[in-house]
């Protein structure tokens, strides 16, 4: 407050009310100053926690989130165009080339520089079906169901023409979106005589993309056979140009690129020529018999490996690689003697008299009788009650090793059910024997789609028909018919087998792996199972074999320079009077390298339609 008598000497000359008035405008000045130094005050706080604000925000997006952006701010500008890896070859034992890849080129589509506007969308799959020869409709719905944003590449047309691909890059500035991608498709030789074995690969599907990680929808995968079982391996790992471009996807320079890896070679143990020559001579023999399908499997006894494995009528794997069109997939489809049908692995047939050894190492082995124990042949009939059971031909008195070599139907009766004074082995026991041969299971073979045959037993009967197991069941059972069924595959398996010495191995196609840095990766042998059959009763049952061939059902052999010893077999089947021939056989008798099955459907007996086309092979195989 002013001290107004103190100074009022001081405004002498001035009025009272004059210095009032003065008095009252600097009291003023003087209290309105401390009103502007408080906003000033709060303006400098609100500057600084603004400017704090703001560098933490700065910190938080450049430290704290700065990889997250960059990551981004890089994908918008730098793309990856993929580099097709190479995949792995086929080839045989000797080198020989089964499958390789020829160069070929793709129409694709990348979306995200497809026009977003419909109608020149439209404009667009009008202008691409007139050049790849594709309906309008199709290249249209493909187009418009692609990820807009997405820079992958999704498949339009594959394995274009080279005119196709000119005038694609002709007019490349007026169909954005739109590509050329270079890759390979597979080409097979051979096709028709390896297609079983090799398979063939396609472009894959929207459902195979889903239970495969690490594919496009531009890749191949494998469909069939060594395709497909051995993907893993012959896949290659794609490579990539990383290149940046504009906002409008103009390429500005090229960042890096990473170097594909090509897949792995596979070398099989097929034996090309050996393949070839069984593939010709069973065509032989289907036109002398006028049959038309046939199966052969042959095996290296001493470690399981498939030396070939040929199903006839066979396919051209070719078409499949090419994509194949729909009048020739129909035509396939179609066909009554099912060309795509594996019947060396997934046929399942009676096996007839070549199952005989194994019954034969069965009574044996238990006890049911021995080797010098003699059965009478009954004049080529037994009969049990009102039943009868007959023989392919009246034969006399047999040991086992006669029984084997005339392939006598009543000696196996005999021990396989019982008769007379032979107690018989039973369907539990026979079951249990064929399983140790591999009969009624897979054998684990590396290629996919392979059957396990049947071996039934009274349980099964009865499930299946609601009837009890009868001795004609197991009658039947111990000559390859009735309920019984069996693969090629397993008869040689089960074959070789016997050859060696009672080992029964994994059969198994492919042998190496050589991978693209040169390391070579062996299949090794397994085994299923071994010991489990003497070497007293195998001799005894392999050299029945052998008499097979020097005195019973397969003579024309025996005259070859190299000892064969073998079983036929003559199976029925249907309602009528059809029969398959088989004959299972393995050489040299003493040091078994093959052992070898060959199956002619409804070729009639086994003699006149498989044993000539095993004497041929055999001489061929010896011989070069």
């Amino acid at each position: 407050m002013f001290n107004f008598r103190r100074n009022i000497k001081k405004f002498s000359g001035m009025e009272i009310e004059d210095y009032v008035i003065m008095a009252t405008e600097k009291e003023a000045a003087r209290m309105e100053k401390p009103l502007k130094k408080k906003w000033f005050d709060v303006l400098w706080w609100a500057i600084i926690i603004s400017m704090l604000i703001l560098a933490g925000r700065v910190f938080f997006l450049t430290v704290i989130k700065g990889a997250y952006y960059r990551d981004i701010s890089k994908g918008n500008s730098i793309r990856s165009v993929v580099i097709n890896a190479a995949r792995g070859r086929i080839l045989d034992r000797g080198g020989a080339v089964l499958v390789n890849n020829v160069p070929s080129m793709d129409a694709v589509i990348v979306p995200a520089y497809l026009p977003k506007d419909e109608k020149k969308v439209k404009e667009l799959s009008k202008e691409i079906a007139t050049v790849l020869k594709m309906n309008e409709e199709e290249v249209q719905d493909k187009l418009e169901k692609s990820n807009s944003n997405s820079l992958n590449s999704v498949l339009l047309k594959e394995n274009i023409s080279q005119d196709e691909s000119l005038i694609l890059l002709e007019k490349s500035n007026n169909i954005p979106g739109i590509s050329i991608e270079k890759t390979a498709i597979r080409s097979y030789p051979d096709g028709p005589i390896f297609s079983h074995i090799l398979g063939y690969e396609g472009k894959i599907t929207k459902e195979e993309l889903g239970k495969n990680k690490g594919y496009l929808l531009t890749d191949y995968i494998g469909k069939e056979g060594i395709e497909k079982s051995y993907e893993q391996y012959l896949r290659g790992v794609h490579g990539a140009i990383q290149i940046e471009v504009d906002s409008v996807g103009n390429i500005k320079r090229e960042v890096g690129i990473i170097n594909p890896k090509a897949g792995n070679d596979l070398v099989l143990s097929i034996d090309g020529a050996l393949q070839k020559k069984i593939y010709d001579s069973l065509n032989d023999i289907l036109l002398k018999t006028q049959t038309k399908t046939a199966a052969a499997v042959a095996i290296n006894p001493q470690n399981g490996e498939v030396l070939a494995l040929v199903s006839i009528p066979s396919y051209d794997n070719n078409l499949f690689a090419q994509k194949i069109s729909n009048a020739d997939y129909s035509k396939l489809i179609n066909d009554s003697n099912l060309p795509l049908f594996n019947r060396a692995i997934s046929g399942e047939y009676p096996p007839g008299s070549t199952i005989k050894p194994a019954i034969a190492t069965a009574a044996l082995s238990e006890g049911t009788i021995t080797p010098s124990t003699i059965i009478s042949g009954l004049g080529g009939r037994l009969y049990i009650g009102s039943y009868s059971f007959g023989d392919w031909k009246a034969h006399g008195p047999s040991d086992v090793r006669t029984a084997i070599a005339e392939s006598n139907d009543i000696f196996f009766y005999t021990i396989g059910g019982g008769y007379g004074n032979i107690q018989g082995l039973g369907m539990n026991r026979m079951k249990k024997w064929y399983n140790l041969y591999g009969f009624g299971e897979m054998t684990g073979i590396d290629i996919n789609g392979e059957a396990d045959g049947l071996i039934p037993d009274e349980q099964w009967k009865l499930e299946k028909f609601k009837e009890k197991w009868s001795i004609g069941n197991s009658y039947h059972a111990a000559i390859g018919q009735g309920y019984i069924t069996a693969t090629p595959l397993q008869i040689a398996n089960y074959t070789a087998a016997i050859a060696n010495g009672g080992t029964l191995f994994k059969p198994h196609i492919v042998s190496q792996i050589k991978k693209s840095d040169g390391t070579i990766l062996p299949v090794r042998s397994q085994t299923i199972r071994s010991g489990f059959v003497s070497n007293d009763v195998l001799s005894v049952v392999r050299e029945g074999m052998r008499k097979v061939i020097t005195d019973g059902t397969a003579q024309p052999l025996k005259d070859m320079p190299i000892e064969v010893a073998g079983k036929t077999g003559t199976a029925q089947f249907g309602t009528g009077d059809q029969t398959h021939g088989w004959f299972s056989s393995f050489a040299p008798y003493n040091n078994p390298q093959i052992a070898m099955l060959v199956l002619v459907e409804g070729g009639g007996e086994g003699h006149s339609s498989a044993l000539p086309v095993t004497k041929e092979v055999y001489e061929w195989y010896f011989n070069r």
